[in-house]
């Protein structure tokens, strides 16, 4: 996905969490995740900000962090300047520059772009859900790329050891994510998962929805009535399981 569009769609989400964060109670707790309170929510988000640009900045993890003296007295204001940051941080780099980011494979600001557009969006379905509002509409081609990026770079990259006891119990069984447009298949193995798309391969299990439901299921935002699954039921519990874990 372009990371122009990319950079529209952060600004629309940005936008989005801030102005109902205004407008809600900041107490209210976020059903979503649980041991937060909206504001928590929105200096969480805030931080994470901050965080990207000195990553950008530095060319490693910044530390110590959080940097010490940040205000966080008013969490929309504290989101408002470090989303000023990291929007300025972006127009003075093309992204395809080279960028200091967690995921090896990446090392370039479109990493950062893409990650924000999606952290970005998730979380403002966070605080629509805390604040008892309507969920915005979500582009399809946002939540596909979605789809893509947290079955890669999260659950795919992430360390074998969170997975180990779940890999014994998947023995290469394989789950098929279908959507409209695109398909992935998800392999785990003694060593890993395994992740490719595939529009066509059958898996063992089979899980299908709309591209911002099967989004929001697999960062667990949504339920199981937003996904139709066939096949082993097993095989779709344990991937389940498996993205719990690689989302926390």
């Amino acid at each position: 996905m372009e990371s122009k569009r990319l950079l529209e769609y952060l600004e629309a989400d940005y936008t989005r969490l801030r102005d109902v964060a205004v407008g809600a109670d900041l107490t209210a707790k976020v059903p979503t995740t649980p041991e937060w309170t909206i504001a928590d929510l929105v200096e969480h988000v805030a931080v994470v900000y901050l965080h990207k640009v000195e990553c950008m900045r530095q060319g490693h993890h910044p530390q110590p962090w959080p940097p010490e003296g940040l205000d966080r007295s008013d969490p929309v204001a504290l989101l408002d300047r470090t989303y000023a940051a990291l929007a300025a941080e972006f127009a003075a780099r093309s992204p395809e520059s080279p960028a200091f980011t967690w995921y090896e494979p990446d090392q370039t600001v479109g990493f950062w772009i893409r990650r924000m557009a999606q952290e970005s969006v998730i979380h403002r379905v966070d605080a629509e859900l805390g604040a008892g509002v309507p969920i915005a509409t979500i582009p399809e081609d946002l939540a596909r790329d979605g789809i893509d990026e947290v079955l890669v770079t999260f659950l795919a990259y992430g360390p074998p050891d969170d997975y180990r006891p779940m890999l014994a119990d998947a023995a290469g069984r394989t789950v098929r994510l279908e959507t409209t447009g695109a398909g992935w298949l998800v392999r785990p193995t003694g060593d890993g998962i395994e992740v490719r798309a595939a529009e066509e391969e059958a898996g063992d299990a089979v899980v299908r929805a709309e591209p911002v439901d099967l989004l929001l299921w697999l960062w667990n935002r949504a339920g199981e009535e937003v996904v139709s699954t066939s096949g082993d039921p097993g095989v779709v519990a344990n991937f389940r399981r498996l993205m719990v874990a690689a989302t926390q």
